[in-house]
């Protein structure tokens, strides 16, 4: 790399007329090339021993600012760099060092990515160098297996299927046997397992990683004990659930002992945290490491450069796609503009890299468990639907980085198992707004006689990536409107969406209403909206059947005979009887819950949201995300079983950490929920 820059710097002496190695009287190639080899040596060794102290100081600045910082101190550094070398001649204006610099960063990183891509040895021996120099600090690794779980976020079971045939993840494919090499055997198995009700990140990690999702009816509801709304991607309404997770179970969550949590809603009980969003809001705890990844990641100057070129590429990207989506007047369609280039920049790039840096980090230190989430996916099918060319080329990257962690683990001080998994899938389908010229919240007002709007506001997107964005920003992950207060008007319903599930609640009523309160206040309500074509069914609390699913026509079936006649849950499949009565145990549980009407003949529903690809409730691939684990671990359930549940999964990773017979988890027994 040091002649690569050398070289760089030469061109660049050439080709800018404030970037000079000599003096204009002094004619000696030979004195040029010298002057170009020691400011290249010098600024190469100045990039190695002060960067890394100055991006640490430098963690104070927001993150993003942070990667436009990188250009500016790397400019600096140069100018020093010239400023040692003997001749004295050497000189360069400010803004010429920073894209001198910038320049060559990029091509020495260009240059050894290429080396790297074409030489599988020249990049495990690169990868061998940066684990060896972290072993030297630490005492030697276990012998046990450490287990790495990479979360997919949004990537379905029968996606991921699609995906290895049209061999678009090769990594993945090779694994399961159905590689390019014939005759491979495989090393994975792929198993399917059903969401919750809440087919959503906050409540199918937070069963996941701790065991208990208890009392997490959506991705947003209203507490009317606090009087307030509860967002799953809000880092104080996080903090709140995994703290009542915790109470729950009477244990810390999966990665309580020598874990590492990244990029993640919560923190398993880690020791190691970096971009959870649980303790985003603790910004002057000193042991508060949610941002310790963009250290691990920035630290190196030719990663930022890196990543900065690929984020702008990827901002082009997407204007670029949506433009021609507009252009062919592609339906469903939803906007695409503002500032949602770079959110999905961030979540297909930063948050990859920084992610996938940690995680290697941590398998060189040799920890034990680590849980990582890569949002890309979710955040680009939400937008641009869950399948097509888009997510096609998101799908290709994120099997890049599983193959990267896989070589990364050939050089780490034990042996790790990888494990892959899904929080929940997406399903395709225009938005209800898009279909019938009116939101849930004007239909609900329409049916307690109250004015509807003419231009209805937008709900916001749930998607993480938006939150993970503002966290990073260490601007409030709040979203307006939702810390509601109930209106004077006793009739005003406070109604949200989370993807294809909405609710709706009375905040002046403290307790849960029922079907004949309801049906005494707003006579027409349940009607209109049970009889709506948009609407798959609804949900109630009955004073005589306790429970009750209401359907059109009239269909109301209570939920202890679901069994025998599912009525209007039979097109949602097996599962979701279950799924429903679940919920309406919960004490959150909204005054009407409403689930999306969905079409099985090509499995769409109708987003309360602005989505296009959407997931929360029932119906179609949503519920249906993937676990594969690999062939030396036991099978996540006995032939004939189904995986039911995020807190079934936890406990089937909590099974699998134990076989490594390690001190992984700190108790013999499954945690049993206490009573609540």
């Amino acid at each position: 790399m040091w002649a690569v820059s050398t070289v760089t710097m030469l061109v660049l002496a050439g080709i800018l007329p404030d970037f000079q190695l000599q003096s204009a009287d002094d004619e000696s190639t030979t004195r040029l090339a010298m002057t170009a080899a020691l400011g290249a040596g010098a600024f190469g060794l100045l990039s190695a021993l002060v960067w890394p102290l100055l991006v640490r100081l430098l963690l104070l600045v927001p993150a993003l600012v942070l990667g436009l910082l990188v250009f500016f101190l790397n400019g600096s550094l140069l100018i020093v760099a010239l400023r040692l070398v003997p001749s004295g001649d050497s000189e360069a204006a400010p803004e010429t060092a920073v894209i001198v610099a910038a320049v060559m960063s990029a091509v020495a990183s260009a240059t050894g990515g290429a080396l790297a891509v074409r030489d599988d040895d020249a990049y495990r021996r690169r990868l061998y160098r940066l684990a060896d120099r972290r072993r030297r600090a630490l005492p030697p690794g276990p012998s046990s297996p450490g287990t790495v779980f990479m979360q997919l976020d949004g990537v379905g079971h029968d996606l991921m299927l699609a995906a290895v045939g049209k061999g678009l993840m090769p990594t993945v494919a090779r694994w399961l046997g159905e590689g390019a090499g014939a005759g491979e055997r495989p090393t994975h198995r792929l198993t399917a397992w059903r969401t919750d009700w809440s087919s959503q990140t906050g409540a199918s990690q937070l069963g996941i990683l701790h065991g208990s999702n208890h009392d997490v009816p959506a991705f947003r509801w209203y507490e009317k004990a606090a009087r307030e709304v509860m967002v799953c991607n809000r880092p104080t309404s996080a903090a709140e659930l995994q703290r009542r997770a915790i109470d729950r179970t009477g244990d810390g969550g999966l990665l309580t002992a020598d874990g590492a949590s990244r990029g993640n809603l919560f923190s398993g009980g880690a020791d190691e945290q970096a971009l959870v969003l649980s303790i985003a809001t603790k910004r002057r705890d000193r042991r508060n490491r949610s941002r310790a990844g963009y250290f691990a990641y920035f630290s190196d100057p030719a990663n930022a450069v890196r990543t900065a070129l690929s984020f702008i590429a990827e901002v082009g990207r997407e204007i670029g796609q949506s433009s021609r989506a507009r252009v062919r007047k592609a339906r469903p369609r939803v906007s695409r503009g503002g500032l949602y280039p770079f959110v999905r920049a961030f979540a297909t790039v930063v948050e990859r890299d920084v992610v996938v840096a940690a995680v290697m980090g941590d398998m060189f230190a040799g920890r034990t468990a680590v849980y990582a989430d890569l949002v890309a996916y979710d955040e680009v099918a939400h937008h641009s639907g869950p399948f097509g060319r888009d997510v096609e080329k998101v799908l290709e990257r994120l099997d890049r980085a599983l193959a990267l962690i896989e070589k990364a683990a050939e050089h780490a001080p034990r042996p790790y198992r990888l494990v892959v998994l899904s929080d929940h899938g997406q399903s395709p389908g225009e938005t209800f707004r898009a279909r019938y010229g009116l939101g849930l919240g004007d239909l609900v007002r329409a049916g307690c006689g109250l004015p509807v709007p003419r231009r209805a506001r937008r709900t916001h997107s749930g998607a993480e990536a938006r939150a993970a964005v503002r966290a990073a920003l260490r601007r409030p992950v709040e979203e307006g409107g939702e810390q509601h207060r109930p209106s004077r008007r006793r009739s005003e319903p406070i109604v949200l969406a989370s993807g294809n599930l909405g609710l709706v609640s009375f905040p002046d009523v403290p307790h849960r209403m029922t079907k004949e309160e309801i049906d005494a206040r707003h006579p027409a309500l349940l009607t209109t909206l049970a009889n709506h074509p948009g609407v798959g069914f609804l949900l109630v609390r009955s004073e005589r059947h306790g429970g009750v699913v209401l359907g059109a026509y009239g269909a109301e079936i209570p939920l202890d005979r679901l069994d025998g006649d599912p009525g209007p849950l039979e097109v949602f499949g097996p599962g979701a009887a279950d799924a429903v009565r679940r919920t309406h145990s919960f004490p959150s549980t909204a005054d009407i819950m409403v689930n999306s009407a969905y079409d099985p003949a090509d499995g769409e529903v109708l987003a309360f949201e602005e989505q296009i690809g959407s997931h929360g409730g029932l119906g179609g691939a949503q519920g249906r995300p993937f676990l594969l684990s690999p062939l030396a671990l036991s099978a996540p359930v006995d032939d004939g079983q189904d995986l039911v549940g995020a807190e079934h999964v936890h406990r089937v990773l909590r099974r699998w950490l134990r076989e490594a017979n390690g001190p992984q988890v700190p108790v013999e027994t499954e945690p049993q929920e206490r009573a609540a």
